[in-house]
């Protein structure tokens, strides 16, 4: 069975958190050399292409969409949808047509789980306004509903059916608001019982088909963790990964023959690999190794298939192979873009997966085995978008004045040339273990759109580029990260369609705090920043973490710093002490309901700077969390955005552009 949310703290890490050891900001060195592009060109200039510029509200007409889980007939398919502006649950046939709404909210944000393996009900999450307090509902046959996972204040995670489809496994906080323990229900009745108490912290990861087995990982730092092994009616538990150094492991799924726990590890080398421990010898063998992170295992509902992905330079590749032979499927081939989100029947003979592409949003398509063409069963992007007015993105790479190859994700607006220079805009991605990919990205197309350069940095410390890349950024937050961003600015500044006076500095939660990082610490460097539900006070963030990262927390204090011993370094790597030193326009977006950053965070940075009498944008967002999850508030906020960088920025805001 596979698990749903197994790797807590690589949710919570992908957008909050790190700093080091070290001051940020001492004399900043100089680069020996100028950045350079090392491996992909830059697009090279080209004549101005004349387009239609649109407005904010025709790019959010974007319908999103993600989730697959096929019916037990399967002639039906469940997914997550943003059609009407908030996160739905709908199904549709398989071979296409209309959908059926599953739930109709118009304030909270549902998200569909999956289907049944008998019958029609199906399992919804949600929660309240962006407050990430999940919890599991089924939508019953007649189309009712009822809370699984009620009570206050706790969360809640589905870890899938078990094999027979007689029963799931859900876990919550409810016992001890740290941790999390499994549950066990009946399919049929809902009847619980607790089968493990998580008395340790660990963090749950799959459980075996059989019910027999909950894999579980032991988070020491970012880069250092154990998986160990749970008989679930005997209590037993086993260590798997005894060893010295670094090495990060993860669990990905058992096989369905009950015989082998999948997982991934880059114990030894650079990237992680597949492994698999022998259940009943108690052995561990490589599987499949690749010159990139192969990032998940999984495997079709009687194992007849294997599916790996692996993460290549930025890009995810889909990789199927049959079991009982090791031949690898012949996917069909597609429209640019990339697969994704995978889901294969459980009569094994169709799969489901989305397209995802620079000019493609996420489409949903269905390839029934033998066929050579899939069936695409959606349109999501926008009627009133053109995609030759958007644009391709390119993988670039930087030297860094340290010498460190720095890859990012570039977007060129198609009117920049050498004789029409444009603003450019440094995106910081969050984390800072995340990473900017070669995706549908709507905030790049919509600034490219409007005449902006986007370079999105996957700065030393971003995912996706090997173990030590990885770990480049530990101890040195504010110092070498926030170089790497001035060593991109710098690199912006050798393309000849950059305006190199007008660059300026984005991102979100991690992103936003290199945002204001970069406006204290480095304040000559960029004209404006952007700060997206960002982090600016790193004593406040790590003591209002909420109380179910408790698994990690030790890591997050080994990584940023700890609020009880380490208040003087804090101080010294956070935006907020230093905010005298703002003095470019500053423009910070903030949800009302982060868990994470939480609004006074911003209350604070947006006060300091005003004193400065620095231009101060604040947009508050009373129904989001940590990011946004609704159209409307899209369409405030990336409108408001525009506005604020042709004011500050391109210096032209009185232009009649769309917004």
């Amino acid at each position: 069975m596979r698990a749903g949310l197994h790797s807590r703290i690589a949710v919570a890490l992908s957008v909050v958190l790190m700093i080091g050891a070290c001051s940020p900001h001492p004399e900043t060195p100089k680069s020996s050399d100028s950045p350079v592009v090392t491996t992909a060109t830059a697009p090279a200039t080209e004549a101005a292409r004349p387009g239609k510029q649109y407005a904010i509200a025709d790019f959010i007409d974007t319908t999103s969409i993600f989730g697959a889980s096929f019916s037990a007939d399967e002639k039906r398919i469940l997914f997550s949808s943003n059609k009407t502006g908030v996160w739905n649950a709908y199904t549709m046939p398989t071979g296409g047509g209309d959908w059926s709404a599953v739930t109709s909210s118009a304030t909270d944000n549902n998200y569909a789980v999956s289907y049944f393996p008998a019958d029609e009900r199906k399992l919804v999450t949600r929660d309240q306004g962006g407050n990430e307090l999940d919890h599991l509902y089924v939508i019953e046959l007649d189309g009712s509903e009822k809370d699984l996972t009620p009570g206050d204040k706790l969360k809640a995670d589905f870890l899938g059916f078990n094999h027979a489809g007689s029963a799931f496994y859900v876990a919550t906080n409810e016992r001890d608001a740290k941790f999390f323990d499994l549950y066990r229900y009946d399919a049929s009745t809902y009847a619980r019982k607790r089968v493990y108490e998580n008395a340790q912290g660990l963090d749950l990861g799959p459980v075996s088909g059989d019910g027999r087995y909950l894999a579980l990982t032991k988070t020491r730092t970012t880069n250092d963790n154990d998986l160990h092994l749970v008989e679930l009616a005997s209590g037993k538990s086993v260590h798997l990964t005894p060893h010295e150094g670094d090495a990060s492991f993860s669990a990905e799924d058992f096989s369905p023959d009950g015989k082998y726990l999948y997982y991934t590890s880059n114990q030894g080398s650079e990237f992680s690999r597949i492994r698999r421990y022998d259940l009943a010898a108690a052995t561990h063998e490589d599987v499949r190794s690749e010159s990139w992170d192969i990032i998940d295992v999984a495997f079709s509902h009687n194992g007849k298939f294997r599916v790996d992905m692996t993460n290549v330079d930025g890009r995810t590749r889909v990789d199927v192979f049959e079991n009982a032979t090791g031949a690898e499927l012949a996917l069909p081939t597609l429209p640019a873009g990339e697969i994704r989100n995978l889901r294969i029947a459980r009569s094994e003979t169709r799969m489901a997966f989305y397209l995802n592409g620079d000019r493609q949003p996420n489409d949903l398509y269905m390839l029934e085995f033998g066929k050579s063409a899939p069936e695409r069963l959606t349109t999501s992007l926008s009627s009133r978008l053109d995609p030759d007015d958007l644009v391709d993105s390119s993988v670039v790479r930087f030297k860094a004045r340290d010498g460190l190859i720095i890859p990012n994700i570039l977007w060129k607006p198609h009117q920049a040339t050498a004789q029409s220079k444009a603003p450019a805009l440094l995106l910081v991605h969050g984390g800072p273990g995340g990473q900017t990919t070669r995706a549908y990205n709507v905030l790049a197309q919509f600034l490219a759109n409007h005449g902006y350069v986007v370079l999105g940095i996957n700065n030393r410390g971003s995912s996706g580029y090997g173990k030590a890349y990885f770990a480049a950024d530990d101890g040195k937050h504010g110092r070498e990260p926030l170089w790497d961003c001035v060593d991109g600015k710098s690199f912006l500044q050798t393309l000849d369609y950059v305006d190199a006076q007008r660059i300026g500095i984005m991102g979100g939660s991690y992103g936003g705090y290199m945002t204001v990082a970069a406006l204290a610490f480095q304040p000559e460097e960029f004209k404006v920043g952007v700060d997206i539900f960002g982090v600016t006070n790193w004593l406040r963030t790590l003591e209002s973490i909420p109380p179910y990262w408790e698994s990690f927390r030790e890591a997050l204090y080994q990584e940023i710093g700890n609020p009880a011993t380490q208040r003087d370094f804090l101080v010294e790597t956070s935006p907020l002490f230093h905010a005298d030193k703002i003095t470019k326009p500053l423009m910070v977006l903030q949800g009302a309901n982060d868990p994470r950053v939480i609004k006074a965070e911003s209350d604070d940075i947006v006060a300091a700077v005003r004193k400065n009498g620095v231009p101060v944008e604040y947009v508050v967002f009373d129904d989001e969390g940590h990011g946004f999850s609704k159209k409307e508030n899209q369409i405030e906020g990336y409108g408001k955005m525009l506005v604020f960088l042709d004011t500050y920025l391109k210096g032209d805001a009185a232009a009649s552009a769309p917004r």
